[in-house]
């Protein structure tokens, strides 16, 4: 779809509802994660904010057990990045954008490791299998006691490694810190790397990233997935069309105001950020280096930007409009505060800086 004959208002809409920001889902977190085909989770301290600015009472608790109950996983897909993804869509989303090997063989030669995908696969297994999630340094102290020496980022891209070949994905962190897990520990067996159908698979893509992303486009799904966009281009035009009715603005209805972490999913889905940054504010959302910082949402619209500051038992949340924000706001904008300390069971105070 060209969105480009579309109103931006009317775009911010119906992306607003798309991505469920209006806190239209049902299904819990993990109805959440599905609908949303894949969640950015690069920042262990940005998803599960995401998630909760999608749904009403969810706590930080309840989304760790999710996880550890193996229903959503954290793991490389889309542009070779951490997402969460639904277990039960693994099988067909995995294979389309399981991380590919030879980026992390090259980082891997750079960083002083010699091996090569099947050693690194068969080691990391190994050093996996049967102990239960292990932390970065754990890992490399398994990986070197079975002959494979590794520190860093080489610990990381051995993970990747074995992660494309459906081996490990990623258990919960542990105090802030990521944990690898085997895959078949952890969810009963291995993530399957391989559809039999291809074609269909892409169809069945195109069909879920339109459902939380419409209005979009080949080269949204293209940029948002990192596939060809030949291939995405093909599927679509296979796919059928099942974009839901536009909801747009009502008079009257409330302002929907969200306090969305960095590198949340409506900051990056689509090709272009137009329709959610005004362009006089874009460096102050995209400063660069890969940086997607937090963001208050007017409608869909970034208004400001938002740090957090935690103390014994309390979370302190500074928000910086851009211009001064209409009184009318203020209610939500105070709602959202205190529903992030609900998330976090956390005491929170709120300063709306002028």
């Amino acid at each position: 779809m060209n969105t480009g004959s579309t109103g931006t208002e009317d775009v911010r809409a119906r992306r607003v509802r798309a991505q469920l920001l209006d806190r239209s889902g049902n299904g819990g977190a993990v109805g959440v994660v599905r609908h949303l085909l894949a969640v950015q989770a690069q920042d262990p301290g940005a998803f599960p904010l995401a998630l909760r600015a999608r749904m009403s009472g969810l706590t930080a608790w309840e989304l760790t057990a999710t996880r550890e109950a193996g229903a959503v996983v954290r793991c490389w897909g889309p542009r070779g990045t951490l997402h969460l993804i639904a277990a039960d869509d693994l099988d067909w989303l995995y294979p389309l954008v399981k991380p590919a090997p030879a980026g992390s063989l090259r980082r891997l030669r750079q960083l002083g490791v010699d091996t090569d995908t099947d050693r690194a696969v068969s080691v990391t297994e190994s050093a996996l299998a049967g102990q239960g999630p292990l932390t970065k340094p754990e890992l490399g102290g398994r990986l070197t006691e079975a002959g494979l020496p590794a520190q860093g980022q080489a610990i990381v891209h051995l993970a990747m490694l074995s992660a494309g070949s459906g081996k490990v994905v990623l258990g919960p962190e542990r105090d802030g810190k990521a944990t690898y897990v085997h895959a078949g520990d952890w969810l009963g067996s291995p993530v399957p790397t391989d559809v039999p159908d291809r074609e269909t698979a892409m169809r069945k893509l195109v069909v879920r990233y339109r459902r939380a992303h419409d209005p979009a486009g080949p080269p949204d799904l293209a940029a948002w997935s990192g596939l060809p966009l030949r291939e995405v281009e093909r599927a679509w035009r296979e796919a059928p069309d099942s974009a839901e009715e536009d909801p747009r603005s009502q008079p009257g209805r409330e302002p929907v105001v969200r306090l969305v972490p960095g590198f949340d999913e409506y900051l990056l889905g689509w090709r272009s950020r137009e329709h959610a940054v005004p362009a006089p504010y874009r460096a102050l959302i995209h400063p660069g280096g890969g940086v997607i910082r937090s963001a208050l949402l007017l409608d869909g619209r970034a208004a400001g930007t938002w740090r957090t500051r935690r103390t014994a038992g309390r979370i302190d949340i500074t928000v910086e409009p851009f211009e001064p924000l209409p009184k009318a706001v203020l209610p939500a904008l105070a709602a959202e505060t205190e529903d992030i300390g609900v998330f976090l069971g956390l005491d929170t105070r709120l300063t709306v800086m002028e």
